[in-house]
């Protein structure tokens, strides 16, 4: 450090020209700036035997647009401060100095031999099994969510657990996941942009202390097909931070012990389904990637479709304040309710929906389909300005009922009625994973954006846009690059999939098929020569000879879209749609002609590690 000066700590300019901008900049345009973002700690990592001070930063270009995850987040962090401290004023709280978001990663991952990690291909260039027939037994069993943790996973979650420890990431869960190998740890919960940096700390170390114990941390969203794949459930809340002892530190998403506390909570749940509401598009493309694609919707995950889970208790409480039922005071009110000490109700009675994307889960909102590789920055940025929007526009109807009458409890329950009316759409306490609910969120109007393509185009709407740019979250420039950035991401990776995918057939699943009926064959001849009927081997060939007719079909399919792919020479939205349809189902019905050949070929003869090796280990 002694080599250092105080203004370089603060300040750097490393090379930003290899750093994706979305066209903020042109190629030749190197320079770019990191700056100490004071809110996070520094931390020292340990790797080689060599000790690195590690200084949280933004990263911003030489004309001052955010290149990072980190500059919104803050920008998004001040906004919704600002709007949620206005708020208060109005509901008599004063001596608020910040409201700030508190968030709580859940890390959902796979963890696997590193021996067959180095032998799949796939996985090593993708983060995803490509293809793969399913084991005779998966996770249909449901044993392995309560089982105990094996030996060697443990020793390895303890070292990840104290590494993190070091580095200042407060793990304070663990446990198995229901799919086999598949495991999650959760931090406490910290002020959000802390949070962030923590869980990207939480996923380097993983990878990292993996391998010391010959394992892979798998990160993907959906690295095995047939069972759970990963994500990470962001519970998210908003606090105080204030000179006043009864403020500090006070959520405020949990229920009050006092009516006028419910009315502030009530308000606070009101400006976040509204924005949840309003946004639920844009939500979707804060979650949208190649991975994550694989997971949503697949009867393991949320599905594609925005809605929020309250719980039964709350439910018919914000039913019976939309219905116009509760008429008089707000005292009144909460006590006809039923409600006026919500805390016990609240704990007794808000179950959890693990089906439903955004659930409240007694106080705090659980974002659960964000994916498991993902940075957690930029949804929750969209969170953030959804959210603030809301409290900016209630505030506003707060004001406007206070100049009608003194009573700011009874002005709350006017200003929320309406809004609970509005969001009875996205409110959902059912089964996400049905049929019904699809056809029933069409009926109600809510988006389903069941691709990355489309989902990310959200970012580029005339609401997204007025949103973003009109709180000050995002330039025009910053929010179009985030968008060109990601589709253009999304399109790299189906490429290096199809390629991937291309190339084990050709060097692997078809030379396995090959050698399988060569071998059938020589058995056959050995037979007849001894006089031994090969009529069984014969019809063993013929039917392997005809999965491998479909593997070599569904290759040259495959072949002639990635051809096609690569020579597209129209917009990258035009590319990424022919990814997302013609190219996807390609490679899923090569994946299931090479999954049949996987089952007739001999185990010695088949080349790739099977699902039963890598998910079962002894």
């Amino acid at each position: 450090m002694e080599s250092f000066s105080g203004s370089q700590l603060i300040q750097s300019e490393p090379d930003a020209s290899s750093f994706p901008s979305g066209g903020l900049r042109a190629t030749w345009e190197a320079r770019g700036y990191t700056a100490w973002n004071p809110a996070s700690p520094v931390f020292i990592v340990e790797s080689g035997g060599v000790r690195t001070l590690c200084i949280p930063s933004v990263f911003i270009g030489y004309n001052g647009e955010a290149l990072d995850e980190m500059t919104p987040l803050l920008r998004s962090s001040d906004v919704l401060s600002e709007k949620a401290i206005e708020l208060l004023s109005l509901l008599g709280d004063k001596g608020v100095q910040r409201v700030y978001t508190t968030l709580g990663p859940e890390q959902e991952y796979f963890l696997i031999d590193r021996g067959f990690f180095s032998l799949r291909p796939d996985l090593v260039m993708s983060g995803r099994t490509l293809v793969g027939a399913p084991p005779p037994r998966g996770q249909q069993l449901e044993d392995h969510y309560f089982a105990g943790i094996p030996e060697r996973i443990q020793a390895c979650i303890a070292e990840v657990e104290h590494e993190l420890y070091k580095l200042g990431v407060p793990i304070v869960t663990r446990h198995n996941e229901v799919a086999p190998s598949q495991f999650e740890m959760a931090p406490t919960y910290e002020e959000t942009d802390i949070a962030v940096d923590h869980n990207q700390l939480v996923m380097a170390t993983l990878r990292k202390v993996a391998l010391r114990h010959g394992l892979q941390a798998l990160l993907h969203e959906k690295p095995f097909a047939g069972i759970n794949g990963s994500g990470k459930h962001c519970n998210w809340s908003m606090a105080i931070t204030s000179d006043r002892p009864e403020l500090e530190g006070f959520n405020l998403l949990k229920p009050g012990d006092t009516p006028h506390q419910n009315v502030r909570f009530l308000l606070f749940l009101a400006a976040v389904l509204q924005g949840v509401h309003r946004h639920a598009g844009l939500l979707r493309a804060g979650i949208a990637s190649a991975g994550n694609e694989h997971r949503l919707g697949a009867n393991e995950a949320p599905p594609a479709i925005i809605s929020v889970f309250m719980g039964r208790t709350l439910t018919q409480v914000i039913e019976s304040i939309a219905s116009g039922k509760t008429m008089g005071s707000a005292e009144q009110a909460m006590i006809k309710l039923g409600v006026a000490k919500l805390p016990d109700i609240a704990r007794d009675n808000t179950d959890r929906n693990r089906t439903s994307p955004f659930a409240f889960t007694g106080n705090k909102f659980e974002f659960r389909a964000v994916g498991s590789s993902a940075s957690i920055a930029f949804p929750i940025v969209l969170l953030n300005a959804a959210v603030a929007e809301a409290l900016g526009e209630l505030a506003a109807a707060l004001r406007a009922e206070l100049k009608k009458t003194r009573k700011v409890d009874d002005a709350v329950l006017k200003v929320v009625r309406p809004v609970f009316r509005a969001t009875k759409n996205v409110r959902f306490e059912g089964n996400n994973y049905s049929e019904a609910w699809v056809e029933e969120a069409a009926r109600r109007g809510l988006p389903n954006l069941r691709r990355t393509p489309e989902a990310l185009a959200q970012l580029t709407t005339a609401r997204s846009q007025m949103l973003l740019t009109g709180l000050g979250i995002f330039t025009k420039q910053e929010l179009d690059s985030r968008f060109h950035v990601r589709l253009e991401r999304y399109v790299k990776d189906m490429l290096i999939e199809a390629h991937t995918m291309r190339e084990m057939v050709d060097t692997m699943v078809l030379p396995a098929g090959y050698s399988h009926v060569g071998a059938l064959a020589r058995v056959a001849a050995e037979a007849k020569a001894s006089g031994i009927s090969a009529a069984t081997i014969a019809a063993a060939g013929n039917d392997a000879a005809k999965r491998i007719a479909a593997v070599q079909k569904g290759r040259d399919a495959l072949s002639r879209a990635i051809d096609k792919a690569e020579g597209m020479h129209g917009t990258l939205e035009a590319q990424a749609k022919f990814l997302t349809t013609t190219c996807a189902d390609t490679m899923h019905a090569l994946r299931e002609a090479c999954d049949a050949l996987e089952l007739a070929v001999g185990d010695q003869q088949w080349p790739l590690p099977k699902y039963r090796e890598m998910l079962f280990p002894v």
